[in-house]
């Protein structure tokens, strides 16, 4: 299960990491509306420039903290419960301006990823003590 953990932790922040840095600037087939770029999804959304970098650095934070809790383990339940927000935060922007199934895909996998990060955190806790 550990091995797991570890895979999980890697997947959601080398996404994350990908996306916000590599594809801020590019169109994708997960982008809300018509949206050629996240400052453009994000205004899909009704939200500003400025709540682009904030929820970014955000998910960037948790993103370096499931990477750090690779080798800090006790930083990997936080990283991975503030990713699982955002990312239910995401699904919801997702769901308000009725975006087809498939750009929910990602942040779904990624909030389930996360809470499985949670969940096999605090069983490795619970069954170490």
């Amino acid at each position: 299960m550990k091995i797991l953990k570890y895979i999980l932790s890697l997947a959601v922040s080398l996404v994350v990491l990908n996306v916000w840095f590599f594809r801020f600037d590019r169109s994708t087939l997960y982008r809300g509306g018509n949206a050629s770029n996240m400052i453009e999804e994000f205004a899909v959304y009704g939200l500003s420039e400025t709540m682009v970098y904030v929820i970014g650095g955000l998910k960037v934070l948790a993103a370096i903290g499931l990477l750090f809790g690779l080798f800090k383990e006790k930083i990997l339940v936080p990283s991975s419960a503030l990713m699982a927000v955002l990312m239910l935060g995401a699904i919801y922007m997702h769901y308000s301006v009725e975006d087809e199934t498939i750009k929910f895909l990602p942040a779904g996998l990624m909030l389930v990823f996360s809470l499985g990060i949670v969940y096999l955190q605090k069983n490795t806790f619970q069954v170490a003590a």
